[in-house]
């Protein structure tokens, strides 16, 4: 038997208001917590992914100065978090050697996330963007050049 992805996620329960053409109108920050209480890390991120696209997120951005994000969904809904740690100085320039370097680190749980977002913001990245669609996250420098795509897999 097969199990709907918003079943095996435990998403929230919805109403049939809540939905059009199977869809959910309107995403709340209190969702998106929840998913993130349950699912944010590196180990579960793609059923994070997917679970935030199920919400009806298309994409999310994430700044490294302060830790918020913002989350955007069909027909110009914006949702915005509140900052998570006090203001980190994002360097002028990329620089892509440190920046991967403070990834890894961070990937193989070597790093808590503040010391992942201090190390990358030292190296000059503003913020990472998340494709829920293309399931992909792409890290930007200060001067919106991408820096690295990756497969969310």
């Amino acid at each position: 038997m097969l199990k709907r992805l918003d079943d095996s996620l435990k998403l929230p329960r919805l109403t049939n208001d809540d939905w059009i053409e199977g869809r959910i109108v309107m995403f709340t920050i209190e969702q998106i917590d929840d998913l993130h209480g349950r699912l944010g890390s590196t180990k579960t991120l793609p059923d994070y992914v997917r679970a935030l696209k199920v919400l009806g997120v298309e994409r999310y951005d994430s700044y490294l100065a302060d830790g918020h994000s913002e989350y955007f969904g069909e027909g110009g809904q914006r949702v915005v978090s509140p900052p998570v740690h006090e203001v980190l100085a994002v360097a002028e320039t990329g620089q892509s050697e440190t920046f991967l370097e403070h990834l890894r680190r961070h990937e193989q749980r070597q790093t808590t996330y503040l010391e992942m977002s201090m190390g990358l913001a030292q190296s000059g990245i503003q913020k990472w963007t998340v494709d829920t669609g293309r399931m992909t996250m792409t890290f930007y420098d200060k001067s919106g050049r991408e820096m690295l795509v990756e497969q969310i897999r």
